[in-house]
């Protein structure tokens, strides 16, 4: 049958920088088409986007990968082969939710279908357990092999120390009637050491299998420690928004302090337009329309102190989220101090382990 799409929906397909490891790169201008193919060949299960011709994503799903919620409507996956980490913006958290559900299912599917082979193989390499017919000694039955000479001829040699007569015809006879079954024995032998080469084999598979299996959980918890990795470079970038809110403070504090400044010139030149004005009576239009003046400088200075009110006030709120986020960065940390503690523990089993079976 081939390879046929079984799940589709559509998001924006992004890959994570190779250089920075941090930020994320789209790869379609517009959401497309992500499928999720099984090919019943293989029985393997891939995920699949493409843009016009452009394949964008080509991920095999193996047991080890984990699809991971990093907002409401983003999830990303760890691709090893590919040696990248994809992640797909959904427009809604359901069509989110029901990704990750089929990525589950799939992941489980691969990973039966990987014991299945697996136990395939191992049924395929085990010894039959079905003794050869006839007469058979052990492997460790000693045989008293036929007598040859030095050249690899049938002729038996003389034992009888300075003996230079030849064999009797009746012996040779003898000798000749017994290479067939001394020929079935070694046969015999033969097959009795391949049996033990095929057990010996079957042992070093399932030990070879064991190590493969300790090699995937340790590659699970390296992507889970990866994970917190990306997760801790996240807050450490949200943090560092932080003089960027303190530059905007200075900012509003340079305008108030030089809007001020003005207020002052103003007020100064009010005080010697209010001198003029008790000296010259013909100047009082003039003052009306300096008292305006003053007065819309008033107006802007109580806006202003709003301005600067809020300002304190959203600056308040940012420190109390520096906190949190602060909060939230030591609690990663300690559960990264955590899983780094329990994967050195795994290390050192696997050390043991291996000293063990060298």
């Amino acid at each position: 049958m081939g390879e046929q799409p079984i799940y589709s929906t559509r998001a924006h397909v992004f890959q994570i920088d190779p250089n920075t490891k941090k930020n994320w790169l789209p790869t379609s201008k517009h959401a497309v088409t992500v499928s999720y193919f099984y090919d019943s060949t293989r029985n393997v299960y891939r995920i699949i986007s493409l843009d016009g011709t452009k394949a964008i994503i080509n991920s095999t799903i193996s047991p080890n990968m984990t699809f991971t919620k990093t907002s409401q409507k983003f999830g990303q996956w760890a691709d090893s082969r590919a040696n990248t980490v994809y992640g797909l913006g959904f427009s809604t958290e359901h069509h989110l939710s029901k990704f990750a559900e089929k990525f589950a299912e799939y992941k489980e599917a691969a990973r039966l279908a990987k014991e299945k082979s697996q136990e395939k193989m191992e049924m395929a390499t085990s010894p039959s357990q079905e003794s050869p017919a006839g007469e058979l000694s052990s492997p460790l039955t000693p045989v008293t092999p036929p007598m040859e000479n030095i050249n690899g001829t049938d002729e038996i040699c003389d034992t009888t120390p300075n003996s230079d007569a030849r064999p009797e015809p009746a012996q040779n006879a003898l000798a000749f009637a017994h290479s067939p079954a001394m020929t079935k024995h070694w046969e015999a032998e033969l097959e009795a050491l391949k049996g033990n080469n095929a057990k010996l084999t079957a042992a070093l598979l399932e030990s070879t299998a064991n190590v493969k299996q300790w090699k995937q959980q340790l590659a699970a918890y390296q992507e889970e420690a990866e994970r917190l990795h990306k997760r801790v470079t996240e807050l450490e970038c949200q943090s560092n928004q932080t003089p960027v809110i303190k530059s905007q403070k200075t900012e509003l504090n340079q305008t108030i302090e030089e809007l001020e400044a003005t207020l002052r010139d103003k007020e100064e030149e009010m005080e010697k337009l209010k001198e003029e004005l008790e000296n010259m009576n013909d100047l009082m239009e003039q003052k009306d329309t300096l008292t305006q003046k003053l007065e819309e400088t008033e107006l802007r200075s109580r806006v202003l102190e709003e301005q600067l009110a809020g300002a304190e006030q959203r600056l308040e709120e940012n420190q109390e989220e520096q906190e949190n986020f602060r909060k939230s960065l030591r609690t990663l940390l300690e559960l990264l101090d955590g899983k780094i503690f329990e994967l050195t523990e795994l290390r050192d089993t696997l050390a043991r382990l291996i000293e063990e079976a060298s």
